[in-house]
């Protein structure tokens, strides 16, 4: 656990405004979003993300596609109200 990894709290933001259905993911959605926040607070490379988050090429594919859609803007201000 890291201290970027996502209080309960904070999960439960990002689940109503995504409207994560709870459905069989190859990965938890949960753990890419502590994957994002991992690689901003650290500056860490992609490639050199820590073994135990998903793969590094899910956590990028989810990224993008949530930034091109103005998601991760949205959650973040969420998150900081």
């Amino acid at each position: 656990m890291y201290c970027t990894d996502l209080e309960e709290t904070q999960w439960q933001v990002i689940r109503k405004i995504l409207n994560v259905q709870e459905r069989k993911r190859k990965y938890d959605l949960r753990e890419i979003w502590n994957a994002i926040f991992y690689l901003v607070k650290t500056g860490c490379q992609w490639r050199m993300l820590p073994w135990h988050f998903a793969p590094w090429e899910p956590v990028y594919d989810y990224d993008r596609k949530w930034c091109s859609w103005g998601e991760f803007d949205l959650l973040l201000s969420r998150l900081r109200e």
